[in-house]
């Protein structure tokens, strides 16, 4: 009954505020529908996972009974998130777009929830990234209420499957084009009668690493898959203060980049055309995302 009180109240204040259009960039509509995007993407990820696999699967796989409730309830969470998203739309005059179809590539138990950490952090930085945008006081609450849950998610996923549940004191932001590059790699097809937002995804970048563990000082391998990159480029990595950048040397294959101090847990990394600026003009190809052990090299 308290989350139905709270569904309603919610819905109310947000209904009271119409989506705000602001000269240039996407309107707060546009925001929430991207939020919801991306909150589908989670919901289905969850849903079709817990359909495959058991609890006995979890507990063969080296989890236990917890892990399998833990994610029970997350999922709920994300259900629930879809849901709130869109009931706020609707009750703005929006129109929500509906979930699409999509391929997670996960093959087993351990594989899912290594996507699950990965989708969870790109959540959070979403989020984060999206908030600057988001013009009405009463969306930038609801939004920032989802991404608050989104990174107790995120911490219980890393901790579960060995990684440091909070890698480093600030979270990293992505610009609503670089998350969604990201998610478009799991989407196969949406329906033709979802509204059109505005975003596109820069080309697919790749990282990889010959070092077991990635560092500071770790070289890292930037590809693209389809697409070739031609000119002076630069390899930036996102922070809270700005990109990083660092000189990514053309190797056979791709980009060779090396991760700079100051990095940690799950980063991104792009390729931009200047050492200067990684934005929507900028940036040639990703991120990628790459998992940083805090503890730094020797080298």
């Amino acid at each position: 009954m308290k989350s139905t009180f709270f569904s309603v109240a919610a819905l109310a204040a947000i209904s009271s505020a119409a989506p705000t259009k602001r000269a240039d960039g996407p309107s707060d509509a546009d925001i929430l529908n991207y939020a919801l995007t991306l909150e589908h993407l989670e919901d289905t990820f969850y849903r079709e996972a817990l359909a495959k696999y058991t609890v006995d699967d979890f507990m063969s796989a080296g989890f236990d009974n917890e892990t399998y409730s833990k994610i029970q309830t997350i999922a709920s969470d994300e259900k629930t998130h879809v849901s709130f998203l869109t009931g706020a739309l609707k009750a703005a005059g929006a129109t929500p777009v509906a979930e699409c179809t999509y391929d997670f590539g996960y093959k087993d138990v351990a594989s899912f929830l290594a996507t699950a950490s990965i989708l969870e952090g790109v959540g959070v930085s979403a989020y984060l990234g999206a908030a600057a945008d988001i013009m009405s006081k009463t969306y930038l609450t609801a939004a920032g209420s989802i991404l608050t849950v989104e990174a107790r998610h995120s911490s219980y996923v890393r901790n579960t499957i060995k990684q440091e549940p909070f890698a480093q004191p600030f979270d990293n932001p992505l610009s609503i084009n670089e998350v969604y590059t990201l998610a478009a790699q799991f989407i196969t097809s949406c329906p033709s009668s979802n509204p059109a937002l505005p975003v596109k995804a820069f080309p697919v970048l790749t990282a990889s690493s010959s070092d077991m563990m990635i560092m500071t000082g770790s070289k890292v391998m930037l590809t693209t898959k389809g697409y070739k990159i031609d000119g002076q480029v630069y390899g930036a990595f996102i922070t809270v203060t700005g990109p990083m950048f660092v000189n990514a040397t053309a190797v056979d294959g791709g980009f060779e980049v090396e991760v700079p101090k100051g990095i940690a847990g799950q980063s991104y990394v792009v390729l931009t055309s200047c050492n200067t600026a990684a934005t929507d003009d900028t940036i040639v190809a990703g991120p990628a995302v790459v998992e940083i052990s805090g503890t730094a090299s020797s080298s």
